[in-house]
């Protein structure tokens, strides 16, 4: 079984260990991801985040830039298992020659700092996923919804092919990108709200209106997102019920609507798949839940392959 997943935050953390002068690099290490975990797992496609905290960064375009520095070295370092990716036709080949595709993606809309020219030069770094928001209000959308400068956006975006990605994004924000978007849009890294009460997760009406426009929910492994209530205090993340969600979203959205966006490297807490190298777990479970081979090829990763197909330039 293949495996893609839309959202990990692996960069950043190998950004800010190498910044504090440590050994590390994305072959091995003591992380969720790495690569010779993601080979083991039989990964043909990863999305790594560029998470900037504008809280903490007064300079995010800049901190953005030297995040992208990290991934391609990182990945020129290794290009015998890994190479970047901007379009499907890559994804396949690295696939073929027996690589792992490796795809940019933008965790915080502020990153571009409000300037359509940041985004378009990001894009020429191969970015091709942004989110509008994290966990701050900014200049693309607020508690409200998007703003003017939010719409222009979205709609530069899917000019150039950048997936628009609604999670972290407000109720608001989110049907804001329903109503004003042209193609497909994602959640990359979100559950539903009908198991867990979350504000970050997804209500059924918000399912089904991605599914409407042929978007992918990637299914997030914190155990926060996933549980109502703690056990013990602690919100364990078990496979049973990532698989919980997994399937309400099928009974809502349909099939084609579900993917993977682990959030590995972008959390804390007991997890019982511990790191990317444990999914067979999860396949386990898929297949014990009645899910056919192709069923769970489709949550696996050709869900988020197709969706690709139908937003990325060639």
């Amino acid at each position: 079984m293949f495996l893609a997943d839309m959202h990990c935050d692996t960069i950043s953390k190998l950004y800010y260990e190498l910044k504090r002068g440590e050994r590390t690099n994305l072959l091995s290490n003591h992380l969720q991801i790495d690569l010779i975990k993601l080979k083991k797992a039989n990964y043909i496609l990863q999305n790594f985040a560029v998470f900037v905290d504008t809280g903490i960064e007064k300079h995010p375009y800049q901190c953005a830039k030297g995040l992208i520095t990290t991934f391609k070295n990182e990945i020129n370092n290794n290009k015998n298992l890994i190479r970047q990716v901007t379009t499907v036709e890559e994804i396949f080949k690295n696939q073929k020659n027996g690589r792992i595709s490796a795809l940019l993606t933008l965790e915080e809309g502020d990153i571009c700092e409000g300037d359509e020219k940041k985004l378009e030069e990001l894009y020429e770094d191969g970015v091709r996923m942004m989110t509008f928001t994290w966990n701050y209000e900014n200049s693309l959308a607020t508690k409200e919804g998007l703003t003017s400068k939010g719409i222009s956006f979205l709609s530069k975006m899917e000019a150039l092919g950048i997936l628009p990605d609604v999670s972290h994004l407000s109720k608001a924000g989110f049907y804001d990108v329903y109503r004003y978007s042209t193609k497909p849009f994602v959640a990359s890294h979100s559950n539903a709200v009908s198991l867990c009460n979350h504000k970050r997760n997804l209500s059924d009406d918000m399912i089904r209106k991605i599914a409407e426009k042929g978007g992918v929910i990637g299914v997030n492994f914190y155990g926060v997102f996933l549980e109502n209530e703690p056990e013990n205090g602690i919100y364990y993340s078990k496979v049973n019920r990532i698989a919980d969600h997994i399937m309400h979203m099928i009974h809502v959205g349909g099939i084609s609507c579900v993917g993977l966006g682990t959030d590995f490297d972008g959390f804390n807490g007991s997890v019982e798949i511990t790191d990317c190298s444990q999914m067979f777990l999860l396949i386990q479970e898929l297949k014990s839940r009645n899910l056919t081979e192709s069923e769970i090829e489709a949550v696996c990763y050709r869900n988020i392959i197709n969706v690709y197909k139908e937003t990325f330039k060639k």
